[in-house]
């Protein structure tokens, strides 16, 4: 008699897989890489990380913040978005999107003054950029469907900088998983390009379960860690400082 083995499923343990992406190796100008941003824009929307990462800002941050940086930014849409809502609440914050890539929309910064608050744009790799970053401008630090690029010693020597510096850091991060996965492969179907559709499967597969990012984080006494699933897609790490509750 035959006996069939189990077939191995995709898990959420599996180690992480780190590939290029093709974004990133594209020019900033070229028409295929303007495209896949937009198609970023909609993946966010429909991933929903700008309603995540306000409750998360909203629940950790014991009184507005000062300011704000945006790890891997790119154009500042998710930022001015957050903006949009938060401002009347959270008047004259301070924000920075950092990026390697010198991608901003059009208009966006005046925008953000335009709703009260003062906006910095730097161009440079995150990590050459750590040790310049300080309190002033990284009170509380996001990165949204950024961190997925990063080895794991380069995350540990970034949370060791945000750990100096900051009281919040929230991310918003590809989920490692089966599903996941699975709508990685299902982008063509809301009309996003190739360079969207493969980086979609590269990330998911960079992405994070259980606790892999609270591992990371060099002090574990002085702050507490939660993360967890954010929704299907989306995994999402908080830290915040003990005394910031206070």
């Amino acid at each position: 008699m035959r006996v069939e083995r189990p077939r191995k499923r995709f898990s959420g343990l599996r180690a992480r897989s780190i590939e290029p992406e093709w974004l990133d190796e594209l020019p900033s100008g070229d028409p295929r890489a303007i495209r896949s941003r937009r198609d970023l824009q909609r993946v966010n929307g429909w991933m929903a990380h700008v309603r995540i990462i306000e409750r998360l800002l909203e629940t950790h941050c014991a009184a507005p913040p000062r300011s704000i940086l945006d790890l891997g930014g790119g154009d500042g849409t998710l930022l001015l978005k957050l903006a949009r809502r938060l401002s009347r609440r959270w008047p004259e914050v301070t924000v920075t999107v950092l990026d390697r890539q010198d991608v901003m929309e059009e208009g966006n910064g005046a925008e953000f003054r335009s709703l009260g608050w003062e906006f910095f744009r730097v161009t440079a790799d995150a990590l050459d950029y750590v040790g310049d970053i300080d309190s002033d401008h990284a009170n509380v630090a996001i990165a949204n469907l950024f961190l997925h690029h990063l080895h794991a010693r380069q995350l540990e020597r970034l949370f060791a900088r945000l750990s100096e510096v900051a009281t919040v850091f929230i991310a918003c991060e590809p989920r490692r998983s089966a599903l996941a996965l699975a709508g990685s492969r299902l982008l063509w179907t809301i009309g996003c390009n190739d360079v969207s559709r493969h980086d979609a499967v590269v990330s998911v597969r960079a992405g994070f379960s259980g606790k892999e990012l609270s591992v990371l984080w060099p002090d574990r006494r002085d702050w507490h860690l939660d993360e967890r699933r954010a929704g299907p897609f989306t995994h999402s790490f908080v830290a915040w400082r003990a005394r910031s509750l206070e």
